[in-house]
C-alpha cells in the first residue's frame, strides 16, 4: 500500500512539474491566477487555518473510536501468513 502511495505521489509530482515548466513557458504564474479567481495568498492562508480549524477537531474525536477498534482487531487477528503490512 506504501509503495503505491509514493507511485502516486511520485506521478503527481512530476506532472505538476511538466505543467507548470508549459505555464511559465507562456508567462503564465500562479500570482495571475489567483488573481483572476479574486484569491489572495492571505484569503487561502486564512481559508486554510478554517479548514484545519474544523478538520482537527473532527479528526481527533474519530481517532478515539477508530484507533481502539483497529488495536482489538490487530491484537485479536488469528495468527497466519501475513500479507506485506
Amino acid at each position: 500500500m506504501a509503495y503505491s502511495l509514493v507511485r502516486t505521489l511520485v506521478k503527481v509530482l512530476v506532472a505538476s512539474l511538466i505543467v507548470g515548466t508549459i505555464l511559465a513557458h507562456f508567462g503564465i504564474t500562479a500570482e495571475q491566477i489567483m488573481k483572476e479567481l479574486g484569491l489572495s495568498a492571505e484569503r487561502i492562508t486564512d481559508l486554510m487555518h478554517k479548514a484545519l480549524a474544523w478538520a482537527l477537531p473532527n479528526m481527533l474525536l474519530g481517532a478515539l473510536i477508530i484507533v481502539p477498534i483497529w488495536f482489538l482487531v490487530y491484537l485479536f487477528r488469528p495468527p497466519g501468513p501475513r500479507g506485506n503490512d
